[in-house]
């Protein structure tokens, strides 16, 4: 359900080999930018100490994109701010956040693997796949992806959201959750549910995906029709939740997440 862009993904270990090529500087888990959002260039990053990692994470209509990592601990330089995929939305072209997801997921893994999980050693940039490499015992960590079920349940001309308390000043999305080891998504979906709502479902239709950087998420979604049950909110999760009708929805979900897309298709189908 995710439009094509330009963006292509690739990787290549080392600093860029074209002067038009675009730099991703994160300090820690924080893209910088300047304030008017446009990315710093090779300039501004080269009076900087050394990241911890360097590689070209893809291509942007035919220019390099570069990723250099350096640690949280560092300063963030005057001039520049911390940029991200919900304050960009609709700032940047659909290219540029399809390269700042993998990015943000690329610098949390660079981040998480400086170190062996086998050994305790120091870990290097394979120079032939995408993964960290310890070069005492060779064990390797590649991307991490936690999928993540979200799923749009209906009844009738009413949709069910609900609120967690981390949630924005009366938004409200649709109920989703981790897949745990040995579920399918569909599974996962019903489970959560079932233990944050009360209620069963069936009749699930797959919807679409979306890599979310929240850190490192694939969100799987669906629409789900109501089976039976009650409402009741799983405590310490769920602050609220209801049955709202698709022409009094409350405050939704950001305009590029998947949840949001599949309020405005449920809205959009239930237009005579």
């Amino acid at each position: 359900m995710t439009a094509r862009t330009d963006f292509e993904p690739v990787y290549a270990p080392g600093d860029s080999r074209g002067a038009s090529a675009l730099i991703f500087p994160f300090v820690g888990q924080n893209l910088l930018i300047h304030p008017n959002a446009e990315l710093p260039c090779a300039e501004d990053v080269q009076a900087w100490d050394a990241p911890l990692r360097t590689f070209c994470f893809g291509t942007l209509a035919g220019r390099e994109c570069v990723l250099k990592v350096w640690p949280s601990e560092r300063a963030i330089p005057a001039g520049l701010s911390i940029g991200d995929y919900r304050s960009l939305w609709g700032h940047w072209p659909d290219g540029h956040l399809a390269a700042l997801v993998r990015a943000k997921q690329l610098a949390v893994w660079v981040l998480h693997n400086l170190f062996c999980g086998a050994c305790g050693q120091p870990m290097t940039l394979s120079p032939a796949e995408i993964a960290c490499a310890c070069p005492a015992c060779g064990y390797k960590a590649y991307p991490r992806i936690s999928p993540v079920a979200i799923g749009l349940v209906v009844k009738g001309d009413e949709i069910l959201l609900a609120r967690s308390p981390h949630f924005a000043p009366g938004m409200y999305s649709a109920l989703a959750g981790f897949v745990e080891a040995g579920e399918s998504a569909e599974e996962c979906l019903c489970r959560e549910v079932q233990e944050e709502a009360g209620i069963k479902i069936h009749n699930l239709r797959y919807f679409g995906s979306q890599s979310w950087p929240y850190p490192h998420s694939l969100m799987i979604g669906f629409i789900a029709d109501y089976h039976s049950g009650e409402l009741l909110a799983q405590k310490d999760e769920i602050e609220d939740l209801a049955w709202f009708r698709l022409d009094g929805l409350p405050v939704q979900p950001h305009p590029g997440s998947l949840a949001r897309r599949m309020i405005e298709f449920a809205r959009a189908q239930a237009k005579p």
